[in-house]
């Protein structure tokens, strides 16, 4: 395929073997399907390079104790695929992938059968808040108002203003609020100050920050919007149509091979890397100007997960029966807690009552609990690179607020926060986040550059979760870093399309 080379900055020469594809995607994680889809759909030939034996990264799911339950192997919970524009574009549901959200899109049980219970419905949850529910309105339902433009802000490249003219003070006085230590002033009663506390925490970080409320506030909300759906029949079903609508617009496939050189594609027009710093490292190391490769040595990473994966025979025995109604479960006490646990874990201090999440997915698709046997999914955050075996640890924390929970275990499979690095290399000593969520890496990530997709390489590219917006299953880093590159490689300005096409996958 003949295209005009785009204009551009001098840039430092990738180090350039026969025919080869006009651009390749190294990696196969949302982003780098995303990546790849974008590419194939603008008409280029391209290439995906996985090294695991089956494509998804975060989105892969398999049975593991018996063949007929399938357990997501690493993402669980969608809402940023329910809420992101790539996919709003690309429209799961037209291509067969159903999103199913739970009346209760999380909840925070809390010692003495108390819970905050985050509905879909805001009024449900202000109503169930008690004295507390006016504030929680006051806090969502602008942001549930401008929920559009708020994704699209927080997803965004990092490059440009808001569309929204409300979203600066919308933005900047809550997460002045609830970002700082003014954040344990907020509620009265305890349930929505650990409701907003756990939904926080998953910055995996010291609390408060400014960078734990921005997340608060963006899942916080979707909780009451597009929700936080699983995926009927487990993540994977994500990854296989992405998969699939790459083929159908000519792309290829290639799993079970680990790229260790960048030369290897040193005659295709873009490469497209779905690796975090370390990764791009390995392999591009001796090409890059020292400056760019001390940038990448100094990138902070977050603590870690601690994963469990239980098979158990009934649903959990929450104390609270309609915490058994949330999609998602936080485990961390209160507020208080929830800060402490989660700042000295950032620390590297282990401890005894880590913060914890819990998915049943059955509770939103009774089709993942054929008959005796329904899969749990648990994460707890621990230190980075921690190697102790979870599945005590996390056990008990679910058994502190769902007693008998123990009982109902058939089997369990814990991965430590080291082993993850082992299940993908990104996850640098288990930081699934692909990198610490602070405020200065949210906006320098992965390095100080304009185009933070952008390598000093020419045509080389950079489109994991170590780049803007980040962590989540959005699409949004493999869209950008596409974008960019048929702007710049290929002189193509505009997007195309990725709605389903009839007819095709």
């Amino acid at each position: 395929m003949t295209v005009p080379k785009a204009k551009g900055p001098r840039r430092t020469r990738r180090p350039v073997q026969g025919d080869a594809p006009d651009a390749v995607v190294v990696g196969s994680g949302p982003n780098g399907l995303a990546a790849a889809v974008v590419l194939a759909r603008a008409g280029l030939d391209v290439e995906l390079y996985e090294a695991a034996d089956e494509v998804g990264g975060g989105l892969r799911s398999k049975p593991l104790f018996r063949d007929d339950v399938v357990h997501d192997i690493c993402s669980a919970v969608h809402p940023m695929a329910a809420a992101s524009r790539f996919f709003r574009e690309f429209d799961l549901a037209a291509r067969g992938v159903d999103l199913l959200l739970p009346e209760i899109s999380y909840a925070h049980p809390l010692d003495g059968g108390r819970a905050g219970l985050a509905y879909r419905a805001l009024d449900a949850t202000c109503e169930g808040l008690g004295p507390d529910g006016p504030r929680w309105r006051a806090l969502m339902e602008p942001l549930i108002t401008h929920s559009r433009a708020l994704v699209d802000l927080l997803l965004s490249d990092q490059r440009r203003p808001p569309t929204d003219p409300a979203l600066p003070f919308l933005l900047g006085e809550r997460v002045l609020r609830h970002g700082t230590p003014l954040a344990g002033r907020q509620f009265a009663g305890p349930e929505a100050g650990a409701l907003l506390a756990g939904v926080a925490a998953h910055v995996v970080g010291p609390m408060p920050t400014p960078a734990s409320a921005a997340v608060g506030l963006l899942l916080g909300h979707l909780a009451h919007g597009s929700g936080w759906p699983v995926v009927r029949g487990g993540s994977a079903a994500i990854a296989r149509a992405l998969a699939e609508d790459f083929t159908a617009h000519g792309g290829r496939i290639h799993t079970g091979r680990r790229i260790t050189d960048l030369r290897e594609f040193r005659r295709s027009r873009a490469v497209l890397l779905d690796l975090g710093p370390k990764e791009f490292l390995r392999i591009a190391s001796p090409f890059l100007p020292a400056g760019y490769r001390r940038g990448l040595q100094s990138f902070r990473y977050g603590p870690g997960a601690a994963k469990v994966d239980y098979l158990v025979s009934v649903p959990i025995p929450w104390a609270n029966p309609l915490v058994g109604r949330a999609g998602t479960v936080h485990l961390g006490g209160s507020q208080a807690e929830v800060f402490r646990q989660e700042t000295l874990v950032s620390r590297g201090v282990r401890t005894d009552e880590p913060f914890v999440l819990v998915v049943d997915p059955a509770v939103a698709d009774p089709g993942r609990a054929p008959g005796d046997a329904r899969p749990v999914w648990a994460y707890a955050h621990v230190p980075n690179g921690d190697d102790t075996d979870p599945v005590a640890l996390v056990t008990a924390r679910i058994e502190a607020y769902a007693p008998g929970f123990a009982d109902t275990v058939i089997e369990a499979r814990g991965i430590s926060a080291a082993r993850m690095e082992h299940y993908n290399p990104n996850y640098v000593g288990g930081d699934i986040a692909a990198g610490a969520v602070t405020m200065k890496q949210a906006l320098v990530r992965p390095t100080l550059r304009w185009n933070p997709h952008s390598t000093p390489l020419t045509g080389v590219y950079l489109c994991s979760a170590a780049t803007a917006p980040g962590p989540g299953v959005h699409g949004m880093s493999g869209y950008f870093a596409a974008l960019s590159a048929l702007r710049r490689e290929f002189g193509l300005r505009n997007a195309p399309s990725l709605a389903p096409v009839p007819g095709r996958p």
